[in-house]
């Protein structure tokens, strides 16, 4: 297994254009701290497997990522500066959906990557 997550969180913050957006370095795995706290990234690792063997031994991991945004205005100039992002470090955008959260009235955009990665 391959631990990705680091990975993606210093991508995300090193953004600068993207940070700018958030309004500073709102990026958060899986729960953000201030439920009240918009615009807002939440990311979690959904899928991380065994993916290519030699000698009966992964040698590589498939891993998916769900990255959320939570915001009271648009959500697409911050999915644009996540996409080329994650783009950047190598994964590929499976599917990208937008929400809207009624009961909090917060535009939600769930967005989710795939890679594989070797091993070591």
């Amino acid at each position: 297994m391959i631990n990705v997550k680091p990975e993606v969180l210093q991508a995300l913050e090193n953004n600068p254009a993207l940070v700018a957006l958030l309004g500073g370095k709102r990026i958060y795995q899986i729960k953000a701290p201030d439920p009240e706290e918009f615009p807002r990234i939440t990311f979690f690792e959904l899928t991380n497997f065994d993916q290519d063997f030699a000698d009966d031994t992964a040698i590589s991991s498939e891993i998916h990522i769900q990255i959320d945004i939570w915001s009271k205005e648009s959500t697409s100039p911050i999915a644009l500066e996540v996409d080329k992002t994650m783009k950047s470090i190598g994964f590929q955008r499976n599917s990208s959906h937008d929400f809207y959260e009624d009961d909090t009235q917060v535009f939600h955009k769930a967005m989710r990557y795939s890679t594989i990665k070797e091993v070591g």
